[in-house]
């Protein structure tokens, strides 16, 4: 037995002769296998998933050389060249003997290695910390951001409700409404349209153009400038209509582990050590450090506040204990964190009657070391001018606060010149000893002088004609938040308190509002009251404020009934409301969901009130489909009977042609499984190709990597498909491409007669004219190959070695399937390969 026909089995010196092959195979000729040898695959071009020290890094088709290593085993190495490494985070700069090389010698890089798992097209890159960036945990290499296809968006929702008197007293009517938002994608570019059209029961149509704006990333500087009609930032300033130009800091833009607030984490190593930070018990980080000093700043924000008990463990056993105070309030920046916003333009009102006045705002916000935020801002527009200033602090055991302040000086119609201060706490802390969390408790006070840019540009409504209390301006507001958790078996409860009063007015609300939540083996209940005093406007002749009080009190309890539906959901449910103003309603129902993939979700409810409505019922259901969105339900009392109805989706016009699908939302991928209608989506409700192949993803995030997968359950017995997964990394408002390579055609069991009537030997490859050339099929017993994704007609090639007599193409004819047992199975077909 020769060297070059012994193959490796494993490690053990076990060897396996390939002339074993054709016993029982007439053709005495050998298939080269030396490719095979140590587990190995034929080299070539691969669509992988790359990891990065088990990170993954990218989706992408690489080049797959044949390596023996040292040891004389053979393995496919991956090309890749510096600029490649470069943008997974390698420190090429460190090794300049990679720069003259198409394809990188890892080996230059001490201990890196690359592996190829084939059975999971995965490859593993295996590169020490000290050749890498320091990136954040989740970051994304901005080169990886997709901007999108050109393309063409339209969102549409069109609803309507029919009303039919039951009393005798009131009239049938009907109402329609439609809301359209197109849009249009090219290159970074997004063109944004929002209409309306309604028409009410007395039959008055009326359109309105709620905004337009074009928008686009600056991925230089994280944010997002948007021209036209829009709205300004709300965390220093209350938020501003505005039609013009902004450029604001966008959060998204940032790996998902530097977004909110987190206090970095400092401290000294004495060995290799591993550092585990846990947050009111339970673990949130946990990495490995060198030697030395460190510093963790790419902590996932973990809640509103807890501190943070930090473990370093050092190689030798030993385990140091820091503790880390951590709270946070909205406004709080990590440590570095510049976040801004520029806005300019025209005040945009709803009412034509207000004054357009032109305005400018800025708003700026960073993050100090010591756990310190300051921000403040300006705005200034024709009869207004503010600037505010404040400071956020985590002070870790009492909790996180933030104290601002805003100046403003405001032009009245009537000529008065006001100005005016107004101040604002915000407090957040958790007790995590007693479970109760002060959520957020904020309390403003305005000084009577003081005026919001709002209220000052309304007041010149109709050329100032608006009165002064008509303003409804704020003079004090306080609110508190407060959640307790009793215990995994009591469950939890929950307080709310607003209390707000106003200048120039009587007008003052009082709102308290308390709930209690839990569950027992599945069965949901919580209770509720509020409690709310609201004066009336004026007051009583006197002056003196009236109020209107009233108390509402509910209690509803949910019962599962899965157990008895599989794999459906249904409820049961029960409710009780009692008002002083309404008194007492009871509602009794069944929800849940139906079809093979719950596209159908329904909702029965039937219900009993004590006041004039008498005995109540409604019937809804929505149905989520391929090309759309459709609803319908039935409502009665005792003043009528109500039929609603709606259709809603999304048209997406691109290259490839016209894709309709469910709503869209602001980030969607285009997903095309080439010629393959009805294949479904994993985790996608009713989301399913069409007939053609394509379908929409509709909710995609932005730049994070979204996992796009097939459910292979669903694919046609006509459909072989080479990858069931992609990744993509969308822009915001883009329209991704996620094409997945599919064979549509038929299933064939052919058998390969070679001229001399002998058939092809086991193990050749064969490959077709119409599949992915890298796409080999393997010939088994007898000259016997299943191929997949075959046309009626056409060529296989044939190859098991390299000499030009170990290769033959083979002509094939298929016949029409006419019977269902056709359809069920592959065809035989036998043919001569030449």
């Amino acid at each position: 037995m020769t060297a070059e026909n012994e193959a490796h089995a494993d490690e053990n010196n076990i060897w396996f002769n390939p002339a074993l092959l054709s016993i029982s195979n007439p053709n005495p000729q050998q298939v080269d296998l030396s490719v095979f040898q140590d587990g190995a695959q034929p080299p070539g071009k691969y669509r992988v998933d790359i990891y990065l020290n088990q990170e993954k890094v990218d989706t992408d088709e690489i080049v797959f050389t044949l390596h023996k290593s040292a040891d004389g085993k053979n393995s496919l190495q991956p090309c890749l060249n510096v600029a490649t490494l470069k943008k997974y985070g390698v420190k090429t700069d460190l090794f300049p003997e990679l720069a003259d090389q198409p394809c990188v010698d890892l080996n230059i890089i001490p201990n890196a290695k690359a592996t190829f798992l084939f059975g999971n097209q995965k490859l593993v890159l295996d590169i020490p910390q000290a050749a890498l960036v320091t990136n954040a945990r989740g970051t994304v290499d901005p080169e990886l951001w997709d901007n999108g296809i050109t393309a063409f968006l339209l969102n549409y929702s069109v609803s309507g409700q029919n009303s039919f008197a039951r009393d005798g007293r009131s009239q049938d009517t009907s109402s329609q409404y439609a809301n359209l938002r197109p849009g249009f994608n090219i290159g970074p570019w997004r063109f944004r349209n929002y209409s309306t059209w309604e028409r009410d029961t007395e039959g008055k149509s009326r359109f309105d153009n709620v905004y337009d704006y074009v928008q686009r990333n600056i991925v230089s500087l994280k944010s997002q400038l948007t021209m036209g009609d829009s709205t300004s930032p709300s965390d220093v300033f209350e938020s501003v209509p505005f039609r013009g130009v902004q450029l604001a800091s966008d959060d998204d833009m940032l790996p998902e582990s530097l977004r909110g607030y987190a206090p970095v984490v400092r401290g000294i190593a004495r060995t290799n050590a591993q550092v585990v930070i846990r947050q009111n018990g339970y673990v949130i980080y946990q990495n490995s450090v060198s030697p030395g000093a460190f510093e963790i700043s790419d902590m996932y924000p973990s809640g509103g506040s807890g501190d943070l008990d930090v473990t370093i463990k050092e190689a030798d056993g030993s385990e140091q204990h820091l503790t880390v105070p951590y709270a946070s309030v909205p406004v709080l920046q990590r440590e570095g964190r510049f976040k801004y916003s520029l806005t300019g333009g025209q005040y945009r009102s709803y009412d034509d009657a207000v004054n357009n006045s032109k305005l400018i705002q800025g708003t700026a916000i960073y993050g100090l070391p010591w756990g310190i935020t300051l921000y403040g801002g300006i705005q200034a527009a024709e009869h207004y001018r503010s600037a505010a200033l404040g400071i956020g602090k985590n002070m870790g055991g009492i909790g996180a606060v933030s104290v601002d302040a805003t100046q403003a000086k405001a032009s009245l119609p009537n000529g008065h010149e006001s100005q005016g201060i107004s101040w604002r706490i915000r407090y957040n802390k958790n007790f995590t000893e007693t479970g109760t969390n002060f959520a957020i408790a904020g309390y403003r006070y305005s000084t009577s002088g003081y005026y919001t840019l709002q209220e000052t540009l309304d007041s010149w409504r109709n050329n100032g004609t608006l009165d002064d209390q008509d303003l409804n301006r704020s003079r004090n507001r306080e609110e508190l938040t407060v959640t307790q958790t009793l215990s995994d078996i009591l469950g939890s409860l929950t307080i709310s308190a607003i209390h707000e009063s106003h200048w120039n007015s009587h007008k003052s609300t009082i709102s308290l509002e308390a709930g209690y939540n839990n569950s027992w083996h599945g069965i949901s209940y919580n209770l509720n009251y509020s409690w709310n005093k609201n004066s009336a406007a004026g007051g009583d002749n006197d002056g003196h404020a009236v109020y209107d009080t009233d108390r509402v009190i509910s209690f509803n309890v949910s019962i599962p009934l899965s157990n008895f539906l599989s794999g459906h959901t249904m409820n049961a449910n029960y409710s009780v409301n009692s008002s002083k103003e309404s008194g007492a309603s009871h509602s009794v129902g069944l929800s849940g969901t139906a079809l093979e993939d719950n596209n159908l979700s329904w909702n029965l409810q039937e219900g009993f009130a004590s006041n004039q409505s008498g005995t109540t019922g409604n019937l809804n259901a929505d149905y989520r489909g391929t090309y759309g969105e459709l609803n319908a339900g039935y409502g009665y009392d005792a003043y009528a009977q109500r039929l609603n109805y709606g259709i809603s989706g999304g048209v997406l016009v691109h290259q490839g042609g016209v894709t309709l699908s469910q709503p869209f939302g602001e980030t969607i991928a285009l997903v095309n499984v080439h010629g393959a209608p009805g294949v479904k989506i994993s985790g996608q409700t009713g989301v399913q190709t069409d007939y053609r192949g394509f379908t929409v993803v509709p909710y995609e995030s932005a730049y994070q990597r979204d996992d796009i997968g097939i459910d292979v359950e669903s694919l046609g017995d006509d459909v072989d498909i080479t990858q069931t997964n992609k990744t993509v990394v969308p822009t915001r408002g883009a329209v991704v491409r996620a094409e997945f390579d599919a064979r549509v055609g038929n299933r064939v069991l052919m058998t390969l007669k070679l001229a001399d009537g002998k058939v092809v030997p086991f193990g050749a490859t064969v490959t077709t004219d119409n599949a992915d050339s890298a796409v080999g099929f393997i010939v088994g017993d007898n000259g016997v190959v299943y191929l997949t994704g075959l046309m009626d007609t056409g060529n296989v090639m044939a190859k098991w070695g390299s000499a030009q007599n170990q290769q033959c193409v083979a002509h094939y004819q298929l016949h029409h399937k006419n019977s269902q047992d056709d359809a069920a199975g592959p065809q035989i077909n036998e043919s001569e390969c030449l």
